[in-house]
Protein backbone atom coordinates (compact mmCIF):
# COMPACT_ATOMS: atom_id res chain seq x y z
CA UNK A 1 0.00 0.00 0.00
CA UNK A 2 1.10 3.53 -0.71
CA UNK A 3 1.41 6.05 2.04
CA UNK A 4 -0.98 9.00 1.83
CA UNK A 5 1.30 11.30 3.79
CA UNK A 6 2.36 14.36 1.87
CA UNK A 7 6.14 14.69 1.93
CA UNK A 8 7.13 18.07 0.57
CA UNK A 9 10.72 18.54 -0.54
CA UNK A 10 12.80 20.73 1.76
CA UNK A 11 12.68 24.44 0.99
CA UNK A 12 15.85 25.71 -0.65
CA UNK A 13 16.84 29.21 0.25
CA UNK A 14 18.91 31.64 -1.80
CA UNK A 15 19.98 33.67 1.20
CA UNK A 16 23.33 33.32 2.89
CA UNK A 17 23.21 31.10 5.96
CA UNK A 18 25.61 31.23 8.87
CA UNK A 19 26.66 28.88 11.62
CA UNK A 20 28.44 29.69 14.87
CA UNK A 21 31.83 27.98 14.94
CA UNK A 22 34.43 28.00 17.74
CA UNK A 23 38.04 28.76 16.84
CA UNK A 24 40.68 26.02 17.00
CA UNK A 25 41.71 26.96 20.56
CA UNK A 26 38.08 27.37 21.69
CA UNK A 27 38.71 30.93 22.90
CA UNK A 28 35.95 32.59 20.94
CA UNK A 29 33.14 31.89 18.49
CA UNK A 30 32.68 33.33 15.03
CA UNK A 31 30.24 33.06 12.16
CA UNK A 32 30.92 31.05 9.03
CA UNK A 33 28.75 32.05 6.06
CA UNK A 34 28.00 29.56 3.32
CA UNK A 35 28.00 31.96 0.35
CA UNK A 36 28.46 35.61 -0.41
CA UNK A 37 26.93 36.05 -3.88
CA UNK A 38 24.50 38.75 -2.72
CA UNK A 39 27.39 41.05 -1.84
CA UNK A 40 28.75 40.81 -5.36
CA UNK A 41 25.33 41.44 -6.89
CA UNK A 42 24.77 44.41 -4.59
CA UNK A 43 28.13 45.99 -5.41
CA UNK A 44 27.60 45.34 -9.12
CA UNK A 45 24.17 46.97 -9.02
CA UNK A 46 25.59 49.91 -7.08
CA UNK A 47 28.33 50.50 -9.67
CA UNK A 48 25.99 50.09 -12.65
CA UNK A 49 23.47 52.50 -11.13
CA UNK A 50 26.22 55.07 -10.53
CA UNK A 51 27.42 54.67 -14.13
CA UNK A 52 23.88 55.11 -15.49
CA UNK A 53 23.38 58.24 -13.39
CA UNK A 54 26.70 59.63 -14.64
CA UNK A 55 25.68 59.03 -18.27
CA UNK A 56 22.37 60.86 -17.80
CA UNK A 57 24.05 63.76 -16.01
CA UNK A 58 26.80 64.05 -18.64
CA UNK A 59 24.25 63.93 -21.47
CA UNK A 60 22.23 66.74 -19.89
CA UNK A 61 25.30 68.60 -18.57
CA UNK A 62 23.88 68.17 -15.06
CA UNK A 63 21.07 70.65 -15.74
CA UNK A 64 23.22 73.64 -14.82
CA UNK A 65 25.89 73.80 -17.53
CA UNK A 66 25.52 74.16 -21.24
CA UNK A 67 22.90 76.04 -23.20
CA UNK A 68 20.17 77.87 -21.40
CA UNK A 69 16.71 76.39 -21.22
CA UNK A 70 13.54 78.12 -22.30
CA UNK A 71 11.49 79.20 -19.28
CA UNK A 72 8.23 77.36 -19.02
CA UNK A 73 6.58 74.09 -18.08
CA UNK A 74 9.24 71.82 -19.57
CA UNK A 75 12.02 73.52 -17.65
CA UNK A 76 10.09 73.43 -14.37
CA UNK A 77 9.21 69.77 -14.95
CA UNK A 78 12.85 69.00 -15.78
CA UNK A 79 14.00 70.69 -12.57
CA UNK A 80 11.52 68.77 -10.40
CA UNK A 81 12.36 65.47 -12.10
CA UNK A 82 16.09 66.24 -11.76
CA UNK A 83 15.72 66.68 -7.99
CA UNK A 84 13.57 63.57 -7.54
CA UNK A 85 15.87 61.48 -9.74
CA UNK A 86 18.81 62.45 -7.52
CA UNK A 87 16.82 61.74 -4.37
CA UNK A 88 15.82 58.25 -5.50
CA UNK A 89 19.37 57.65 -6.75
CA UNK A 90 20.83 58.47 -3.33
CA UNK A 91 18.28 56.27 -1.56
CA UNK A 92 18.95 53.37 -3.96
CA UNK A 93 22.71 53.73 -3.52
CA UNK A 94 22.32 53.81 0.26
CA UNK A 95 20.15 50.67 0.27
CA UNK A 96 22.49 48.76 -2.05
CA UNK A 97 25.58 49.85 -0.12
CA UNK A 98 24.04 49.05 3.26
CA UNK A 99 22.87 45.65 2.04
CA UNK A 100 26.25 44.82 0.52
CA UNK A 101 28.21 45.96 3.56
CA UNK A 102 25.89 44.18 5.96
CA UNK A 103 25.99 41.01 3.89
CA UNK A 104 29.78 41.11 3.69
CA UNK A 105 30.20 41.79 7.40
CA UNK A 106 31.43 38.66 9.10
CA UNK A 107 31.45 38.86 12.88
CA UNK A 108 34.63 36.85 13.30
CA UNK A 109 35.88 38.35 16.58
CA UNK A 110 32.60 39.54 18.03
CA UNK A 111 32.36 36.81 20.68
CA UNK A 112 35.88 37.55 21.95
CA UNK A 113 35.30 41.27 22.58
CA UNK A 114 31.67 41.38 23.61
CA UNK A 115 31.68 38.26 25.76
CA UNK A 116 28.14 37.40 24.72
CA UNK A 117 26.86 34.76 22.39
CA UNK A 118 27.50 35.49 18.75
CA UNK A 119 24.57 36.52 16.58
CA UNK A 120 25.07 35.52 12.96
CA UNK A 121 22.74 38.06 11.44
CA UNK A 122 22.02 38.08 7.75
CA UNK A 123 20.59 40.80 5.56
CA UNK A 124 16.85 41.15 5.41
CA UNK A 125 15.38 40.60 1.97
CA UNK A 126 13.83 44.06 2.13
CA UNK A 127 17.15 45.90 2.01
CA UNK A 128 18.02 44.71 -1.49
CA UNK A 129 14.36 44.87 -2.53
CA UNK A 130 14.21 48.53 -1.52
CA UNK A 131 17.45 49.15 -3.43
CA UNK A 132 15.97 47.49 -6.51
CA UNK A 133 12.72 49.47 -6.24
CA UNK A 134 14.52 52.79 -5.90
CA UNK A 135 16.82 51.85 -8.78
CA UNK A 136 13.72 51.35 -10.91
CA UNK A 137 12.27 54.69 -9.76
CA UNK A 138 15.59 56.38 -10.56
CA UNK A 139 15.57 54.94 -14.08
CA UNK A 140 12.01 56.11 -14.76
CA UNK A 141 12.54 59.59 -13.29
CA UNK A 142 15.87 60.02 -15.11
CA UNK A 143 14.26 59.12 -18.42
CA UNK A 144 11.42 61.60 -17.93
CA UNK A 145 13.93 64.20 -16.73
CA UNK A 146 15.98 63.86 -19.89
CA UNK A 147 12.88 64.07 -22.10
CA UNK A 148 11.73 67.27 -20.35
CA UNK A 149 15.24 68.69 -20.41
CA UNK A 150 15.59 67.98 -24.15
CA UNK A 151 12.20 69.51 -24.90
CA UNK A 152 13.10 72.70 -23.04
CA UNK A 153 16.58 72.84 -24.57
CA UNK A 154 15.29 72.37 -28.11
CA UNK A 155 12.55 74.97 -27.59
CA UNK A 156 15.16 77.51 -26.48
CA UNK A 157 16.77 77.52 -29.92
CA UNK A 158 19.33 80.30 -30.37
CA UNK A 159 19.83 83.53 -28.45
CA UNK A 160 18.86 84.76 -25.92
CA UNK A 161 18.33 81.41 -24.14
CA UNK A 162 20.29 79.06 -26.34
CA UNK A 163 23.54 80.81 -26.98
CA UNK A 164 25.86 83.63 -26.18
CA UNK A 165 25.51 85.40 -29.50
CA UNK A 166 25.60 89.14 -29.28
CA UNK A 167 23.52 90.73 -31.99
CA UNK A 168 25.46 93.48 -33.75
CA UNK A 169 23.44 95.53 -36.19
CA UNK A 170 24.85 97.79 -38.84
CA UNK A 171 24.61 101.40 -37.86
CA UNK A 172 24.91 104.20 -40.36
Amino acid sequence: MRSTANHAPPQRTKRSLATVTPDSEKLYDYCVYDSDIATGYGVGALLLLAAAQAVVMLASKCFCCGRGLKPGGSRACALILFLFAWLTFLIAEACLMAGSIRNAYHTRYRGMFVGESVSCETVRKGVFAAGAAFTFFTAILSEFYYVSYSKSRDAAGGAPYGGSNIGMGTYS
